[in-house]
């Protein structure tokens, strides 16, 4: 029996269209009142708003889960106002070291003493501030709308560092446990090791060999492999819901983009900075022009490489954040399983963009040390 798949397709669209009629969450009658709390609470100064209605609150919960943060909050209880995590050490430079737990911030909501200083958590940023009274009131410049307080050097354990330090310590354990495999069975992985040896050689002849060559590419294999898997690891770390975004964070991608570009222009050699400042095969006038345009290429490899990680991972997760809000804007049966249903199927997507997007680092950066050793075997006069 062949059933028609129009009467479907009408159905499904009459669903979609009723959805905005089925939420609940913002009836006229309560928008006098969540504008009126509003307006109080922008009024009173050197206090942090807290939002009142649904969306608000969605979005405030997006911005502290994309933002790093001095605790480690798995969850919280909003009716009792408990939340259930571990404070983490948080260490300052202002006049003289400054040690003390992050339990001392009340998760933001009170300033913290130190060696006769005050020091508050600004909620927009998530930086630390030093304030002159226990009040830990920031005082923000009005034409910039930066906060005017000190600010001391942050050498803090944070939840993106601390993040850092277990994927650091997951791949030791794991990769030294696949050495010691291969020694005891003759060259054979075992245990978790057989999962990661095909990614290991995956690395080793799709992506290092191709474009580095076999002459040069064991130079830096060892790099290729620690900065594919460490991505990977917090890639994989941020699609938990322990709420860590460490390659969503524009300093992580940096630091890794600053290492590529080190190690491709510190073992460079003489046919890869000759290409960029006197390029062969080209009259002489155009290597002027061109020069300036090689040079700035240098700079805009490793860019491109800190941004697109960073905007890929940072996208995935408001994306998939303001999906799952959806669900509590409906509050309706249709709505909230649809949005479940989506923010599945993009959690899966995830899955997919968390490997592809370490794999993407990872060639690029052999791309770029392919052509920094890449031997040039002509005369100028050929061409």
């Amino acid at each position: 029996m062949v059933i028609s798949n129009k009467p479907l397709r009408f159905i499904l669209a009459a669903l979609v269209a009723c959805l905005p009629l089925m939420g609940f969450s913002n009836s006229e009658k309560d928008a006098p009142h969540v504008q009126t709390e509003a307006s109080h609470e922008s009024a009173s100064e050197g206090h942090h708003a807290e939002p009142t209605d649904v969306k608000s609150k969605i979005k405030a919960f997006i911005g502290h889960h994309v933002l790093d943060s001095h605790d480690f909050t798995l969850f919280q209880d909003d009716e009792t106002g408990k939340h259930y995590g571990f404070p983490l050490p948080v260490i300052l430079w202002d006049n003289g070291l400054h040690i003390f737990s992050s339990s001392k911030f009340h998760h933001g909501h009170q300033a913290a003493e130190s060696n006769g200083n005050y020091y508050v958590i600004n909620h927009h940023d998530g930086k630390i501030y030093r304030t002159e009274t226990a009040e830990g009131k920031i005082i923000e410049n009005e034409k910039t709308g930066h906060p005017d307080n000190v600010r001391p050097i942050d050498f803090s354990i944070t939840k993106t560092v601390l993040s850092i330090m277990v994927a650091a310590l997951l791949m030791f354990w794991l990769f030294t446990s696949l050495a010691k495999s291969y020694a005891k069975n003759g060259g054979i992985a075992s245990g978790v090791g057989r999962f990661f040896e095909p990614l290991v050689v995956f690395i080793r002849d799709e992506v290092a060999i191709p474009n580095i060559g076999e002459k040069h590419y064991k130079r830096y294999m060892s790099y290729l492999l620690t900065i594919f898997f460490f991505v990977l690891f917090l890639n994989i770390f941020g699609l938990t819901p322990l709420g860590i975004n460490a390659t969503g964070n524009f300093t992580v991608t940096f630091s890794l983009a600053i290492l590529t570009f080190l190690i491709t222009n510190l073992s460079a050699n003489k046919n890869y900075w000759g290409h960029i400042f006197w390029m062969p095969g080209v009259p002489k006038p155009m290597r002027i022009i061109l020069a300036p345009i090689e040079l700035l290429g240098v700079f805009i490899k490793p860019f491109s490489l800190m941004i697109r990680l960073y905007a890929n991972i940072f996208a995935g997760h408001i994306v998939l954040m303001s999906i799952i809000g959806l669900m509590f804007i409906f509050k309706s049966w249709i709505g909230s399983t649809l949005s479940f249903g989506l923010s599945f199927v993009l959690s899966i997507l995830e899955i997919l963009v968390a490997f592809l997007q370490a794999y993407i680092f990872t060639m690029l950066s052999a791309l770029y040390f392919g052509s920094a050793v890449e031997e040039h075997h002509h005369e100028e006069g050929h061409h």
